[in-house]
């Protein structure tokens, strides 16, 4: 792996800014200073500015410093495992690949937390409510990729024994003790060409920034967002699932009644999807509502139908 990482310069965020360069900045989270692993959100109107989240406006969520790929003719993905014939991939093979668009939203777990630490803290990052991004993403899907292996479409299980499909990132992170981000995602889903599991090199019509994974990334729609693995370095077909720290101690649902200080992980599942959400964009303060028609702005997304609604509507106010 040391080799296939030559091209790769690792840069902390303070060092190298956000690529954010649209007329409305990302926020910095209040509880992440600089100095730590970059994690923006934009303004909640942002989110209903239009039905397609712009690149600039999307919500940055990282674990560590920003991999930057400097020689893309370099650049590529292993698919090994518990596979029949394992490859490595470069981009000018992926982009012979069939490409597809997706329209899909990705958000945050922790998407809100700021608000669901007014009832009790909870720990994590800050978010307000824009942890979330609808955009068109671009790129090969993963069942083709797959099949490259000897991996058919619609397979749950590879004659080897391989169930899950591992997600590895050049990303390093302190949470995995200095090695990389990881997540993994059921074979079964991984494998049927209408999930629309997509290996993204394009978002919104141009090529992937930095931020959101350049020049390669998983997204995987209907799921929560740290699934959808950025910087890809390998993909593993494994027997079990993921037993990196972001499946295995962290993204899990406890009732609120959890003691943190005593917590079993292993009793809950990795979470996977999310609940529906609605949130209401034109008005940053309720309280500086006052008597008369008031037009309100929303966003609402159903994991089912993978993207973002917006609603517009006028109300009277007393």
């Amino acid at each position: 792996m040391g080799a296939k990482l030559e091209h790769v310069n690792v840069q902390s965020h303070q060092a190298y800014p956000a690529e954010a360069s649209g007329g409305i900045p990302l926020s910095p989270v209040p509880q992440q200073p600089l100095a730590e692993p970059f994690n923006a959100e934009p303004p909640r109107a942002a989110l209903v500015a239009s039905y397609v989240t712009p690149s600039d406006f999307f919500y940055n969520r990282n674990h560590g410093p920003i991999p930057i790929v400097e020689d893309i003719n370099r650049y590529s993905v292993t698919v090994s495992g518990l596979v029949e014939r394992p490859k490595q991939l470069f981009m000018k093979d992926i982009w012979m690949l069939p490409k597809y668009s997706v329209t899909a939203t990705l958000q945050c777990a922790g998407n809100r937390r700021t608000a669901m630490s007014k009832i009790k803290t909870v720990k994590g990052v800050g978010w307000d409510v824009s942890a979330i991004g609808n955009a068109i993403w671009g790129g090969a899907k993963l069942s083709d990729v797959l099949e490259l292996v000897g991996i058919p479409k619609l397979t749950s299980v590879t004659r080897f024994g391989g169930r899950h499909v591992e997600f590895i990132s050049v990303d390093k992170c302190k949470e995995e003790n200095g090695g990389p981000y990881k997540a993994s995602i059921p074979l079964s889903q991984a494998t049927n060409p209408e999930a629309d599991v997509l290996l993204a090199y394009e978002m919104n019509g141009e090529p992937l920034n930095r931020d959101h994974g350049y020049p390669l990334r998983v997204v995987v729609p209907s799921v929560i967002g740290a699934r959808s693995v950025k910087w890809l370095e390998d993909i593993n077909i494994i027997a079990e699932e993921c037993q990196g720290l972001f499946m295995q101690k962290d993204y899990k649902m406890f009732p609120p009644s959890v003691n943190w200080d005593n917590i079993d992980w292993s009793t809950r599942r990795p979470q996977m999807d999310f609940p529906v959400q609605c949130v209401i964009c034109s008005l940053e303060d309720v309280s500086t509502v006052k008597p008369g028609k008031v037009s309100l702005f929303n966003h609402a997304y159903n994991e089912l139908f993978m993207h973002e609604c917006l609603w517009g509507a006028l109300f009277l106010c007393f």
